[in-house]
């Protein structure tokens, strides 16, 4: 199984990729199951996740790029309000 991918991503990537043009997804404080049907890219806006997997636990917040890789089965717990922008594919 592939794993997820944290990195801060340079302010000329989040250019090329209009990044800012994606949608935005928000979510208060919240534990709950998550399968990834396809790829997803996500910026964090704002907030603080973990996301645990089989193969363990991975934290990411305000400033990370997160790659979550098609088929994913985990459980996200926010426990900072998270705001994001996110494109699937």
């Amino acid at each position: 199984m592939a794993k997820i991918e944290i990195r801060k991503p340079s302010e000329e990537e989040i250019e090329e990729k209009g990044i800012r043009a994606w949608p935005i997804w928000e979510h208060g404080p919240a534990t709950f199951p998550w399968r990834y049907e396809e790829r997803e890219t996500c910026l964090i806006l704002e907030g603080r996740v973990t996301v645990k997997t089989a193969e363990g636990e991975v934290s990411f917040g305000e400033g990370d790029l997160v790659i979550f890789p098609e088929g994913l089965e985990c459980e996200w717990r926010i426990h900072e309000p998270v705001r994001k922008h996110y494109r699937f594919g």
